[in-house]
């Protein structure tokens, strides 16, 4: 039954380019139970080659997967006295359905099939973590669409080997007025359209089919423009076959050419700066003789 949800998830994301959003761990400390996006669990049991079914977009699937929870299940972890434990496995979004109750039976038995010895007095330490977990401290700045999210402000917690050594608080947007605002998707998509729809678009949907194409448009660390790219077709095979070579050459390096003096703010993530991609749909209707700026 696991296989075939799998084959079907597989089938549902090469037809659509898309992957489903994924339920975070939790972590308790002072007091509040947090969304966190490390996934120190699934890395021990990668690690230590526990048994899974499969892998795709770097998670595992496991018993228990669902379309929000590929890993097949969410790990509860807590801080206390500087040291981070982990306290409960529990189902995918079980917390949530359950409003906040979980079956500690079966958290239990889950984290002794794992640890064995190491689970006592209802914690494991988890002795192996060297690393950060970030506590969101302001609005979202960008969203992996699967997993990994950035905050404007986060606080970071720093540990090593599980003890917690250092508190920092972070910005990761660095603000400069001299350039353009990167906080929001939709900004960018329409950045993008103000600076293109001055093209000759009926001559190159015509000749090209530029403007009935998708495109992952990708913005480099330094905050300008690195790459534009085909959001359907991932090779150069497909392109020949769908597209045309010399045609999806024509439509790309013309996107660059008018993008490419675009700068954009600095967004970091654990202290370094990120890149970031964002889908562009432009769509020129011949009736009309207009490009329009699609969400899709």
């Amino acid at each position: 039954m696991l296989k075939r949800k799998i084959i079907l998830l597989l089938i549902f994301i090469s037809q659509f380019g898309i992957c489903s959003p994924q339920l975070p761990d939790l972590l308790i400390y002072k007091n509040d139970t947090i969304n966190i996006y490390n996934l120190i669990l699934e890395e021990y049991l990668n690690k230590n080659d526990f048994k899974k079914q499969g892998d795709l977009f770097g998670l595992s699937f496991r018993d228990g997967a669902s379309m929000n929870c590929w890993r097949g299940y969410q790990a509860i972890y807590k801080i206390e006295n500087d040291s981070l434990f982990l306290v409960n496995i529990i189902g995918c979004g079980e917390i949530f359905y359950e409003k906040g109750k979980i079956d500690l039976k079966k958290s239990n038995d889950n984290i002794n099939t794992i640890f064995g010895s190491k689970f006592k007095n209802g914690k494991v330490y988890i002795d192996w973590f060297n690393g950060n977990i970030n506590i969101k401290n302001g609005e979202l700045l960008s969203w992996d669409g699967v997993f990994k999210k950035t905050y404007e402000k986060e606080i970071s917690l720093i540990f090593k080997k599980g003890k917690l050594k250092k508190t920092l608080n972070v910005e990761n947007y660095i603000d400069d007025p001299n350039r353009i605002n990167r906080k929001l998707n939709d900004t960018l998509r329409n950045i993008v359209f103000e600076k293109i729809k001055h093209l000759n678009w009926e001559e190159l949907d015509d000749e090209c089919g530029c403007g009935s194409e998708k495109y992952i448009i990708t913005i480099g660390k330094n905050g300008t423009i690195k790459s534009v790219k085909s959001a359907e077709y991932k090779n150069r095979n497909k392109i020949k076959d769908f597209w045309g070579i010399k045609e999806y050459n024509t439509c790309i390096k013309t996107l660059m050419e008018n993008l490419k003096n675009l700068k954009f703010d600095i967004i970091k993530s654990d202290n370094k700066e990120i890149e970031q991609k964002f889908i562009f749909r432009p769509w020129f209707d011949h009736k009309t003789k207009t490009l329009e700026n699609w969400e899709w």
